[in-house]
């Protein structure tokens, strides 16, 4: 029996194809053209072919920059991912309680960037802060002004603050959707806690944890708002992270084919190491279901 195929569908699709063409393969494809240029003005440009990408790859400023970024990165999802898990694992499965948590939790992801610069740069303030003085009075020479250090550590401890609520409701939802069933089934084997936990709760949650780690990594990589209106990106160049490197160059210094490539090569890294993670917990979720 032939079936006659409906079309119509197509109609529902070609409005989203025009929609990601005009919002990101044109400007892509700008860029790209950009990167390959030497820019004069409107319509004036020469074409240098990988000058920019050499140039670029080669410099120090930005190879440091790159490298407090892999850093910042790998110690956020050191610590936002296993705290989030933590988080969802203690909060409640049911009753009035679960609504208010859920609440206190999306507190901080509502919250605009630039707010909780702006809240972290007075509440860790070495002279009025109430997190400064704290520290300062427990005898620690505590001031993310002048220390490299401390700036450092004031924007990881507020990009946790930040963000690991999202893993903990996205840990959360992983949790709720795990039958019954499979927790009656341990009671019945006698299974430990920590049992439950590796083989029911941790394969179940697999699916939303890989999504914490690509947004969580792909955010991070990415940051700029916060530490530019908490540190400015100092002491020195202790909190310049990439972002601010590139923002600099395209508008401050207004160098169009530098900022190109720069551009096109901070999308490779976090497209390479976004697909990193996506293979590697997907071949963990595999290995533990087999």
């Amino acid at each position: 029996m032939d079936k006659t195929r409906n079309n119509a569908a197509w109609f529902l699709v070609v409005p989203v194809v025009l929609l990601v063409a005009f919002s990101a393969i044109i400007p892509l494809m700008t860029v790209v053209n950009y990167s390959v240029q030497d820019i004069f003005g409107p319509g004036q440009g020469v074409f240098v072919g990988t000058e920019w990408f050499e140039q670029v790859l080669q410099d120090d400023r930005l190879q440091a920059a790159l490298g407090r970024q892999l850093i910042f990165s790998f110690c956020v999802l050191l610590i936002e991912i296993p705290l989030g898990v933590l988080v969802a694992l203690c909060m409640p499965a049911r009753g009035w309680a679960v609504s208010v948590t859920l609440v206190v939790l999306a507190l901080p992801l509502l919250i605009p960037w630039n707010v909780v610069g702006t809240i972290w740069q007075i509440f860790a303030r070495p002279d009025i802060g109430l997190a400064g003085v704290l520290i300062n009075r427990l005898g620690i020479d505590y001031n993310y002004t002048g220390d490299p250090f401390d700036a450092w550590i004031t924007v990881l401890v507020m990009d946790v603050w930040h963000w690991t609520s999202l893993v903990a409701l996205l840990g959360y939802a992983g949790l709720r959707s795990i039958p019954d069933a499979f927790y009656q089934a341990a009671r019945i084997d006698g299974a430990s806690r920590w049992a439950v936990f590796r083989y029911i709760q941790l394969p179940k949650m697999m699916g939303v944890l890989l999504i914490a780690v690509l947004l969580r990594f792909m955010d991070s990589f990415m940051i700029y708002t916060e530490p530019f209106v908490l540190t400015g990106g100092g002491p020195g160049n202790a909190t310049t992270f990439l972002s601010q490197e590139l923002t600099k160059m395209a508008v401050g210094q207004f160098d169009l084919g530098p900022a190109a490539a720069f551009s096109i090569i901070y999308f490779l890294i976090i497209l390479l190491f976004s697909w990193l993670f996506y293979t590697v917990i997907t071949n963990l979720g595999k290995a533990d279901a087999s």
